[in-house]
């Protein structure tokens, strides 16, 4: 990855983490009171982003002729299979358990947030054992 890459990545990360601590999701009790419909704010945070998602994958391949920062632009195929279901139903498990995800939870870290360690200790121990078991 050249150094040019690897500043945009770490400005995109900066942003991302900053917009995640404005909106308050890395607050476990905020993403709580959204998943048990006591408090919608976090729908607009979460619209918004799918928002500009959908947006940018639908327009830039076609305003662009490459990436900025890599040669072509890639299809990423997903299946729907057992795996993908049971990974997603243990995710939100332990989402609606916690009320922590994984992106805020580092960003929570990152702002200080201390009680967000055993998370993220957990997420990075869940994506081991998933690692491990799926190279047997």
């Amino acid at each position: 990855m050249t150094p040019r890459a690897l500043l945009a990545v770490l400005v995109a990360g900066i942003v991302f983490g900053y917009g995640l601590s404005l909106s308050t999701m890395v607050r476990p009790e905020v993403v709580l009171q959204f998943l048990r419909f006591e408090d919608f704010g976090l729908l607009l945070v979460l619209g918004g982003a799918a928002l500009v998602t959908a947006l940018v994958y639908a327009i830039a391949p076609r305003m662009m002729t490459r990436p900025l920062f890599g040669k072509t632009f890639h299809v990423h195929p997903s299946a729907m299979n057992r795996a993908t279901l049971l990974g997603a139903a243990i995710f939100g498990i332990g989402w609606g358990l916690s009320g922590v995800c994984p992106a805020p939870a580092l960003a929570g870290l990152g702002g200080g947030n201390w009680a967000l360690l055993a998370a993220a200790v957990g997420m990075f121990a869940g994506a081991g054992v998933q690692g491990w078991q799926a190279s047997r």
